[in-house]
């Protein structure tokens, strides 16, 4: 599965425990990421100051679902299940 192009539910929902530049204690779940554009983009695709586990993370339709409403519905879910899931299961 691609991204889907404005989705972001991968940069809010889960927790995040690396640092991120501008947030250097992470980010918890449900906080939208500093780096999230207004258009749901990564600010920092492709810069190597973008954590792993960030970098890691693939769509799947397990943690995506349908739209980017289940997404976020599901990566929530999961974060609450398991603490954090881009942390704990990379596809």
């Amino acid at each position: 599965m691609n991204c889907r192009p404005g989705c972001g539910a991968c940069c809010i929902a889960p927790s995040i425990s690396s640092p991120i530049p501008g947030m250097p204690s992470g980010k918890p779940a449900g906080v939208r990421c500093l780096h999230l554009s207004d258009v749901n983009l990564c600010g920092l695709f492709g810069n190597p100051a973008r954590p792993a586990v960030c970098a890691e993370f693939q769509a799947d339709v397990m943690f995506c679902g349908d739209d980017r409403q289940d997404a976020i519905r599901l990566l929530g879910w999961l974060e609450q299940a398991t603490g954090s899931p881009s942390e704990q299961h990379v596809v």
